[in-house]
C-alpha cells in the first residue's frame, strides 16, 4: 500500500484527484507544450516552462525560483532529456512545499492545550469564507466536539443568516447580535459564551471588507484584542480564506491580510472549478504560512487538510510531460 492510500481514505482521494483534474489538465498542457518535439532540455525549452508555468498561475517568483532549480540540473547531469522532466518537477515542487515547514495533516483531529479553542477567520467577500466556517464545524460535529459559531461579519447582507443555516445545516450553536452591530463586540461574547459554557471549539466571522486599507487593520486588531479579554492566549488560530479559482489575485489578498494581522493558516476554497490551482504552489513558496485546508467540492463533506505529500501525488498522478 503506497503512502497516499495508506494515510488518505479512498474517498477522499478521489475527492483530490477529481478537484485538481482541472488544474493537472491545464498545468500539464502547458508544459507539454512547452516540450514537444524536443529532445533535451535546452534554454529554449526553459524559456517554454517558465511561460507554462506563469500561464499556470504559479507565480513569477515561484516560477523563478523552479526554472532555476531546473537549470541547476540541467548544469550538474549536463544532459536532460523530456523523460525525466516529469520526476525532476515533481521533486522541485515537494521541495517548495516542504521548505514551507507545513505539517503532514492527516485529519481533522484538534491538537491544541487550550479550551475553548478559538479561530478567527478573515478574507475578503466572495471567497468561501462563510461556506468553508460550515465544513470545518461539521467535521469537528464529527468528532464530538461541542462548537460555537460567531456571525462577526455584521455588515454584509445575509451573512449572519448564511451563517445561522450552516449552523442549523451543521447542528453546531449559534450566535449573533444581529446585522450592523460592533463586530469586536459579538467576538467577544461569542469567546465569553464558550468559556463560561465549555465549549471545545469558536469559530468567528469576520467581515471580508477593506481588504486593502488601514481599516482592516485597526478592526482585526480590535476584534482580536476583544477575544482575549475572555482568553487572553486567543485567537489560537487566523484562517485566511482565498479562492484559488482566482490566481494571482488570491496572491495579493494574501499580501493585503498579512500586513493586517498575524495568519496562521491558509484554507484555499474552489480548486475544484478552477485550472488555477498552481497559486497553491506560489502561495505556498511566497508566504511560508502553512496551507491547513483545501475546498475541492460544494458539498459539505468536500473541504480537506491540505496535505503536501497527497497534493503532489494527485497533482502527478497519471501524468506525463512527453
Amino acid at each position: 500500500m503506497s503512502f497516499f492510500d495508506k494515510y488518505f481514505k479512498r474517498e477522499k482521494k478521489q475527492d483530490l484527484d477529481k478537484g485538481l483534474e482541472k488544474t493537472k489538465t491545464n498545468f500539464f498542457g502547458q508544459i507539454q507544450r512547452a516540450v514537444a518535439g524536443k529532445n533535451s532540455v535546452d534554454d529554449e525549452v526553459l524559456d517554454e516552462l517558465e511561460q507554462a508555468l506563469i500561464s499556470s498561475d504559479v507565480g513569477l517568483d515561484t516560477t523563478v525560483k523552479i526554472i532555476e532549480r531546473l537549470e541547476a540540473r540541467v548544469a550538474k547531469d549536463k544532459y536532460v532529456n523530456t523523460n525525466e522532466l516529469h520526476s525532476i518537477m515533481r521533486s522541485i515542487i515537494v521541495e517548495l512545499l516542504t521548505e514551507n515547514k507545513t505539517p503532514e495533516y492527516d485529519g481533522f483531529e484538534l491538537v491544541t492545550e487550550h479550551k475553548p479553542h478559538i479561530i478567527l477567520v478573515v478574507g475578503v467577500n466572495g471567497v468561501g469564507k462563510t461556506t468553508t466556517i460550515g465544513k470545518l464545524a461539521h467535521q469537528y460535529q464529527l468528532q464530538g466536539k461541542k462548537v460555537i459559531l460567531g456571525a462577526g461579519d455584521t455588515f454584509r447582507a445575509a451573512a449572519v443568516d448564511q451563517l445561522k443555516i450552516w449552523s442549523e445545516r451543521v447542528g453546531c450553536d449559534f450566535y449573533s447580535k444581529g446585522m450592523n452591530t460592533d463586530p469586536a463586540a459579538v467576538a467577544y461574547e461569542t469567546a465569553e459564551k464558550a468559556v463560561k459554557e465549555e465549549y471545545d471549539i469558536a469559530i468567528i466571522d469576520t467581515a471580508g471588507r477593506l481588504h486593502n486599507k488601514l481599516g482592516l487593520m485597526r478592526e482585526l486588531e480590535k476584534i482580536k484584542r476583544s477575544i482575549g479579554k475572555n482568553e487572553e492566549t486567543a485567537p489560537h488560530e487566523v484562517i485566511l480564506v482565498l479562492d484559488a479559482s482566482t490566481g494571482q489575485n488570491a496572491i495579493e489578498q494574501c499580501k493585503a491580510f498579512l500586513e493586517a494581522t498575524q495568519v496562521t493558516g491558509l484554507a484555499l476554497t474552489k480548486l475544484d472549478g478552477t485550472a488555477k490551482g498552481g497559486v497553491v504552489l506560489g502561495i505556498s513558496d511566497q508566504f511560508k504560512i502553512p496551507i491547513k485546508f483545501i475546498g475541492v467540492g460544494e458539498e459539505i463533506d468536500k473541504l480537506q487538510v491540505f496535505n503536501k505529500t497527497a497534493f503532489v501525488e494527485s497533482l502527478f498522478q497519471g501524468s506525463t510531460l512527453v
